[in-house]
């Protein structure tokens, strides 16, 4: 059975993740667009650098061309931002990306956007998942033609998804001002859908990990954390550069290394933006977090008078959002945000561009800034480990964590979250913990004043049975 998770349909790629299965898919994204457009839908489609992304987005266009949907596919590696811009200005029905995002390399996988260019709301899914269960239950033979058969009758149609968004972003960052400032950059795209965009952005910067390598090299996981960014740290550090950023496999997601080698977390990323759409660019909004991010943000927006939404973990309920509001930022602790400066949607390298703009404007260095962070609001010490276990140990570690335990070690708990896995509060930090909906793992979230707070946490979390 074909299932939808946090972020998308992934599997491994010839186990799960076959072109049968895409055909299947593919079919039901073309019978869905048709409902929602019954007269002419039309469908954006593009790829990362994965092993057989390319074959696997050629393989869904033939498809959905076969049902009379027109497929706008790009003509080379894309992110999942440019998708989604693409979907938005094309005035397309639906858009697909064939990625994994953040998964190891035997993985990939099928995201479904909406046409206000950012994921498809939750019930758009749920709606997609429905067809394809039908579909599931038949599992048809379904006949097409060639690839290059649809391209001369233009049901398929090839089109260049970076050039538009690039321009699209110089017009909303003061990419002028950053150049100027001659800031030293150092860019790791994890061998992901970011190679190739830095030097037409930031001609200067240098780059690591900016070639096609489908199997991401020493890379385990294409995600921009700090464990899987020690080479970017090390060569910021003795490069003497100002900045290193990183994006994940769909670039996306951002991550962010200061002028001393130290890692940024995403929960810093997320303030530092906040606080420079609000008190330099002068812009108004509500903000939406999901359940594992920074408290940091409870006590800015409390300070500042803005209302605030906490939401389960998943893009789709922060877009959701984005589009029936008006929402200065949202976010999750993973490095995806989205901004009211842009489409509904992640976007590594949009972000990482505003957060160098900030440093441009406010004359000061990444590290800086996040000391400053610091001195408004305490020490915020944050850490997540990923668990891969059996399904068995996995609901074991639910059922104890749905007892409601009233300590975790020395820590009382004073109160429990449930709107997404079980979030446990504790004097000046929590500790949340949640199954993957993307991978078979449990997820260990914990913030607190001290990292030794944070690493009680987590193994307090770990001995729940």
């Amino acid at each position: 059975m074909i299932v939808f998770g946090t972020d998308g349909w992934r599997g491994i790629i010839a186990r799960d993740f076959t072109f049968e299965n895409v055909q299947l898919v593919a079919l039901a994204t073309a019978q869905y667009a048709f409902k929602l457009n019954d007269k002419k839908p039309s469908v954006v489609i593009g790829y990362d650098a994965r092993f057989l992304s390319k074959e696997f987005a050629q393989e869904a266009a033939c498809v959905m061309a076969s049902k009379g949907v027109i497929v706008h596919i790009t003509d080379g590696i894309s992110s999942t931002p440019q998708v989604s811009f693409a979907t938005k200005q094309k005035k397309a029905t639906l858009g697909v990306v064939i990625t994994a995002s953040h998964n190891p390399a035997e993985y990939n996988g099928y995201k479904l956007k909406g046409s206000m260019g950012g994921p498809a709301f939750p019930e758009q899914v749920t709606a997609l998942e429905k067809e394809l269960a039908a579909i599931e239950k038949k599992r048809p033979v379904i006949k097409f033609k060639t690839f290059d058969e649809y391209l001369k009758d233009k049901t398929i149609r090839l089109f260049g998804a970076k050039e538009s968004y690039l321009r699209y972003l110089k017009r909303k960052i003061d990419i002028k001002a950053i150049q100027k400032a001659n800031l030293k950059v150092l860019y790791d795209p994890m061998y992901g859908a970011g190679i190739h965009t830095i030097k037409e952005l930031l001609p200067k910067a240098d780059e690591i990990h900016a070639e096609y390598n489908p199997s991401f090299g020493e890379i385990d996981h294409p995600e921009p954390m700090a464990e899987y960014l020690p080479v970017l740290m090390e060569k910021v550090r003795e490069g003497k550069y100002d900045v290193g950023i990183a994006t994940d496999g769909d670039a996306d997601r951002l991550g962010a290394v200061d002028e001393a080698g130290n890692f940024v977390d995403s929960h810093k990323v997320f303030m530092l933006l906040m606080k420079y759409l609000y008190e330099d660019k002068k812009k108004r909004g509500a903000v939406a977090k999901t359940v594992a991010l920074t408290s940091m943000v409870n006590k800015y927006c409390e300070k500042q008078g803005i209302k605030l939404h906490e939401l389960p973990i998943g893009f789709k309920y922060v877009s959701k959002l984005m589009a029936t509001e008006k929402i200065l930022i949202g976010g999750e602790e993973s490095g995806g945000l989205g901004t009211i400066v842009h489409i509904p949607e992640r976007d590594g390298l949009f972000n990482a561009m505003l957060l160098l703009e900030m440093m441009v404007t406010r004359k000061k260095s990444l590290k800086q800034l996040v000391d400053e962070l610091d001195a408004e609001f305490g020490a915020h010490r944050y850490r997540r480990r990923d668990v891969r276990m059996t399904e068995k140990a996995k609901q074991d570690i639910l059922k104890a964590c749905a007892k409601k335990p009233k300590q975790l070690g020395r820590h009382k708990v004073t109160s429990i979250d449930l709107r997404d896995g079980y979030k446990f509060f504790v004097d000046k930090g929590w500790l949340l913990i949640r199954a993957s909906g993307t991978e078979p793992l449990l997820r260990y979230y914990a913030e607190a004043d001290s990292m030794t707070k944070v690493n009680e946490l987590l193994e307090e979390g770990l001995k729940l049975k």
